[in-house]
């Protein structure tokens, strides 16, 4: 198997804020050649994912907890300002904003040559199996914290 290094995969972490690059394919847009507006979401999850492997937190490894967590986007407060179209390639911005007992916080933007077409802030819960909210195991919530501290605090 060819080994491939993750952070070609998985983006990259700058100044605090992680960094995706995204193709448009033809399977992302609608009749008229655009971006359908719900694949800006799919673009989002994988930025989180992304962000959440590459400081250690995995979500096969949550699942294999012996009390098995994962994430739920709770809240999604999304403004749409341009659309993306068919072979654009894109940078999706993720930059942790906080965290309250189960609920991490996250500003994400969705970018083309640096003009903002896509922004959101989602609210994620860490949850058990039965849907529950749970905290995070205090060595992860650690981590998600020390990326927060680490976050430059002047939002755009």
């Amino acid at each position: 198997m060819t080994q491939i290094p993750s952070q070609s995969l998985s983006g990259q972490i700058v100044d605090g804020e992680h960094h995706l690059l995204v193709r448009v394919y033809y399977e992302d847009t609608d009749f008229s050649g655009v971006v359908y507006y719900a694949n800006y979401m799919k673009f989002f999850e994988r930025g989180r994912s992304d962000y959440l492997r590459l400081i250690g937190i995995h979500h096969t490894e949550l699942a294999a907890l012996p009390e098995p967590l994962a994430f739920a986007v709770a809240h999604i407060d999304i403004r749409y300002r341009a659309p993306a179209k068919i072979d654009d390639i894109l940078l999706v911005r993720s930059r942790p904003t906080g965290m309250k007992g189960a609920q991490f916080f996250l500003h994400q933007r969705i970018e083309r040559d640096g003009v903002l077409l896509c922004e959101a802030h989602f609210t994620a819960v860490c949850i058990d199996f039965k849907n529950r909210p749970r905290r995070l195991p205090k060595a992860l919530s650690a981590v998600i914290e020390e990326t927060v501290a680490k976050t430059p605090l002047d939002l755009p």
